[in-house]
């Protein structure tokens, strides 16, 4: 190899050490101006040496060489562009004007499409759209579908709900009254309780919704079906005191009948109540509209005359109208935090429900106590006009069908 060969080698490996250090940095224009700068600084013959070196086409370097020619001479005025105006692929709208109207027409078939629409129940992912769109003879890619439902201004939406459905004309009126009669209570120092049945559970290696803290890779196995197992379903009975912040709940394995319901309050009496306001003369109870403790059922009626013919006091209780049963407080300040605390565990036996129940804490001081019940609760149970009869009711003289109190018979 001559001298001049050489010499030229080690000027092209000089040059290309510096392009591959400086690559990274560059975006498409500033490896024009990069090439044209070292081209124009070797003089002739430097448009080929930066070639070999940088592997970048010689067409190019010309490129970036005219580029700043124009530029250094003031032509150029424009904001720094990577491109020329009007480079690179054109857009899809403008191949395809009818484009932007055909995807609309698909996200929203019933509004603005063919109610027919093949989309109209099936998923709407920006896959299928493409397909759909090519299939009616638009040429389009699912990235670009998914670029065009944002122009459109779409976006990935789940439900949201809002719809109350049907209200009762005293539904405000009813919470106001409510609201009343537990400050009444308890300025009274008399317990006003908050009730309910939480979700039935299956008991069992059963998947248990939520995550939890685990070593990587050793998740908690639980069975693939959640069939019923030996031990059934549990229905968790709440009690909460709205004034002291604390609860007690039965967890019955039989069925959720209104007797197992006033059982429930009269063991929070028993274990709790009693101690607390043992010279108090009535018991003031929040419930759903339905259910076990629901307004309608005669024996939550009969069940309740029985339990203040033993307690010798009386019990009111008012009723959430119908569907606001999420305004109970025992939902959101009692079932809400049991779930958060037993999250990821499954409910392996009874034991475990009890345990995860009786540990649920908040930082407001809530104390739950939790007992299994073991009693067998009869389905179906009929009571006849002769029982209601016997019933101490008394209606309120506002919707007395939502509140009563019901005395100790003589």
């Amino acid at each position: 190899m001559s001298r001049e060969e050489l010499s030229r080698k080690r000027l092209v490996d000089k040059i290309g050490l510096k392009y591959s250090q400086i690559l990274l940095s560059l975006d498409e224009r500033g490896r024009r101006e990069w090439a044209a700068t070292e081209a124009m600084a070797l003089g002739h013959g430097g448009i080929t040496i930066v070639h070999e070196a940088s592997a970048l086409s010689m067409p190019t370097i010309r490129s970036g060489i005219a580029e700043l020619m124009e530029r250094n001479g003031g032509a150029i005025e424009s904001p720094r562009r990577v491109r020329r105006p009007g480079a690179g692929r054109p857009s899809k709208l403008a191949e395809d004007p009818e484009l932007l109207g055909a995807l609309e027409s698909l996200v929203e078939p019933g509004t603005r499409g063919d109610p027919q629409s093949p989309l109209r129940w099936t998923t709407k992912s920006v896959r299928v759209l493409a397909n759909e769109l090519g299939a009616a003879g638009h040429s389009v890619s699912f990235r670009s579908v998914s670029t065009l439902l944002k122009q459109l201004g779409y976006s990935l939406q789940g439900n949201a709900k809002t719809i109350e459905g049907a209200q009762h004309p005293d539904r405000n009126a009813q919470f106001l009254y409510i609201a009343k009669q537990s400050k009444r209570h308890i300025k009274a120092a008399q317990p006003a309780l908050s009730v309910d049945t939480k979700k039935k559970e299956l008991v069992g290696a059963f998947k248990n919704g939520g995550q939890e803290y685990r070593p990587k890779g050793e998740p908690e196995k639980v069975k693939t079906h959640d069939f019923k197992g030996e031990l059934g379903r549990v229905a968790p009975y709440g009690v909460y005191d709205i004034a002291d912040n604390d609860a007690w709940v039965n967890v019955g394995i039989s069925a959720d009948t209104a007797e197992f319901a006033v059982q429930s309050i009269r063991r929070w009496w028993q274990t709790s109540g009693k101690a607390r306001y043992g010279s108090a003369r009535e018991i003031f109870i929040t419930a759903d509209c339905g259910g076990s403790n629901g307004y309608r059922s005669r024996l939550w009626k009969l069940e309740l005359q029985g339990l203040s013919d033993e307690l010798g006091r009386s019990i009111s209780v008012s009723h959430f109208p119908p569907g606001t049963s999420k305004w109970n407080r025992i939902e959101h300040r009692l079932f809400s935090f049991i779930t958060m605390n037993w999250r990821g565990k499954p409910l392996y036996d009874y034991r475990t429900v009890i345990e995860l129940i009786g540990a649920t804490k908040t930082e407001q001081g809530l104390e739950v106590r939790c007992e299994l019940d073991t009693n067998t609760y009869e389905k179906g149970r009929k009571v006849t006009d002769e029982e209601m009869e016997s019933i101490n009711l008394h209606p309120h003289k506002f919707h007395g069908e939502w509140n009563y109190t019901i005395k100790p018979r003589e």
